[in-house]
């Protein structure tokens, strides 16, 4: 297989995964946490719910980039970034909103860190486009 349809499958995969899990666990944070957890915690909750959705979408996109253009090193490592991101990111809010250790705590930050680089790779990405 071709290197930019693996890359565009596997972000296309990653997406369908996150975007599906966001969807169960954002109905489970609005109907099964509620009134079970702080609300500021269920408020963090919602937050990782609401990024892995946005970044989800990201990843749809720079799949459908990477088969129109090319898997491009700016665009592979712009998904790489969002999906790690995703993990840590919301990963590490589900965790603190389930009482997991207080270490979750930093992780939250370099999550949303590798987010925002993930844009900066994909601007980097827009800048060398030409068709």
């Amino acid at each position: 297989m071709e290197r930019k349809t693996l890359m565009a499958k596997l972000y296309l995969l990653l997406a369908a995964f996150f975007g599906g899990t966001g969807v169960m666990l954002g109905a489970f944070g609005a109907h099964g946490l509620r009134d079970k957890v702080a609300e500021n915690l269920l408020e963090a909750y919602k937050t990782g719910v609401h990024y892995q959705m946005i970044h989800a979408l990201a990843l749809i996109a720079v799949a459908i980039l990477i088969q129109q253009i090319g898997a491009k090193t700016s665009l592979v490592v712009s998904g790489a970034l969002f999906a790690v991101g995703i993990l840590f990111f919301s990963g590490s809010l589900y965790g603190l909103t389930f009482g997991g250790p207080r270490i979750l705590g930093p992780i939250t930050p370099l999550g949303g860190t590798l987010m925002i680089v993930g844009w900066i790779a994909l601007f980097v990405a827009a800048l060398g486009y030409t068709k």
